[in-house]
């Protein structure tokens, strides 16, 4: 469950243009806000509202779209449990598909006027990604309820308001639908809110199940694939995004698949064993792994003899790799939230981690850019690296104080270091992650 929002506005706010402004600051919120303003800083969402969401469909196309839409039929429930209350109280509620595109906007007339101004509309995509921390899109990163007030949202144009939100389900398949909302002023921060829109999520998953006699399969998104996004850089548990559903897994799992991306085309058990460990893995232990593996994706996603993903598989290390390739370093570091699955000791998996530290770190020692330098050594990652730090102030003007500063601590650290950076750097980042 949730725990409750208790911080000020004025500390919210304070925690924000921390976190926005200096580099390395650590966000001083929610653990859940937290992780979804780091998501918001490695997708390059803007955070001071200069970039409002985009409004995806005419219309006319809308109409079409929400006619076919399965929430439409749960519309009228939630109109009941959620409208009139909204009109009366200076609030509005939304109904939004699985892409944060948000379908219907109803209550208070106000309200929605002041939302427009942000493209809280109608046809407006209200993702994660596209919007930043938000409780519909988050709500649908995560798939679970969630409540976002003030502050807490990482796009500064939306600081005056609170929203609750939580995702509807395919009472068959467990497939999410979409998410409803609930969005306004203070009464919005408040625990009865969060309940109300988690209520009004169950009560419409209720009607479904007695109305509906077979899985939902008209459309519940705008044009999402049905490939599988899996991110894997700067946590110990990959996040695998696919059909709707937000899946956190195990860390062993999280190898597996990392491992199965890699392969492509599929791989043998012989060989994905020696990927996943440098001892010997009987082959009933590693069966009875992707038993349990193929438990929790599913059978259409996980595929045996050879082992392989049956899905196109996009992952940030990949995406990483490829503003790399390009020579987007700026847009590299950016997107590079920290090491590959870092607690990991799977073979594939610290290969792959070694080498894409490597390609980034030479890129931003190449670049030269004393704004890059300056974010590789502020990270955890890169606050030892005594040739960023040297590299660092060679790059900005003679007499600078910090300058002086860079200088002095890459002397303190060749100093205090009798072994070679590269293994003093990998040791304390490894050991943070373990702390």
């Amino acid at each position: 469950m949730q725990a409750p929002v208790t911080t000020s506005v004025h500390t919210l706010r304070t925690a924000h243009e921390q976190f926005v402004t200096v580099p390395g600051a650590l966000p001083r919120v929610r653990d859940l806000v937290a992780d979804s303003w780091r998501r918001c800083a490695v997708r390059g969402v803007h955070p001071d509202g200069s970039r409002l969401p985009p409004l995806r469909a005419t219309a006319a196309e809308l109409t079409d779209y929400r006619c076919a839409h399965p929430l439409a039929a749960v519309l009228p429930l939630f109109r009941e449990l959620l409208g009139d209350g909204a009109a009366d109280d200076g609030h509005v509620f939304a109904v939004a598909d699985t892409d944060g595109t948000l379908l219907w906007v109803e209550g208070d007339r106000a309200t929605m006027e002041r939302g427009e101004g942000m493209h809280f509309a109608e046809g407006a995509v209200w993702s994660e990604a596209r919007a930043g921390t938000n409780a519909p899109g988050t709500a649908l990163e995560l798939g679970r309820p969630v409540q976002i007030v003030t502050g807490e949202h990482y796009s500064s144009a939306v600081h005056a308001w609170s929203c609750a939100a939580a995702p509807v389900r395919d009472p068959f398949t467990g497939r999410v639908l979409g998410v409803v909302d609930l969005s306004g002023g203070g009464t919005i921060a408040t625990p009865p809110a969060l309940a109300a829109v988690r209520g009004a999520a169950l009560a419409a998953e209720a009607h479904l199940a007695r109305t509906l006699t077979v899985p939902t399969t008209a459309p519940v998104s705008g044009g999402r694939g049905d490939g599988v996004r899996l991110s894997v850089l700067g946590r110990d548990s990959a996040l695998l995004e696919h059909g709707g559903r937000v899946l956190r897994l195990s860390p062993r799992h999280s190898e597996i698949v990392l491992a199965l991306a890699l392969a492509g085309h599929g791989v043998t058990g012989d060989r994905l064993a020696v990927e996943l460990s440098d001892r010997e893995v009987p082959s009933s232990t590693l069966r009875a792994e992707m038993t349990r593996l193929r438990a929790v994706l599913g059978p259409t996603l996980l595929g045996s003899r050879p082992y392989a993903l049956l899905c196109p598989v996009r992952t940030d290390l990949g995406e990483v790799s490829d503003l790399l390739a390009e020579g987007r370093v700026a847009q590299a570091l950016a997107r590079y939230p920290g090491p590959l699955l870092p607690r990991s000791d799977a073979p594939v998996v610290v290969e792959q981690r070694r080498c894409l530290e490597q390609q980034l770190r030479g890129a931003v020692l190449a670049d030269g850019d004393p704004g890059l330098l300056r974010r590789w050594v502020a990270a955890d990652w890169g606050t030892d690296d005594i040739p960023a730090w040297s590299a660092l102030a060679h790059a900005l003007p003679g007499g600078s104080p910090q300058r002086a500063a860079a200088a002095a601590r890459a002397h303190a650290l060749d100093a205090e270091n009798a072994v070679p950076p590269q293994v003093v750097r990998h040791a304390a980042v490894l050991q943070r992650s373990r702390s």
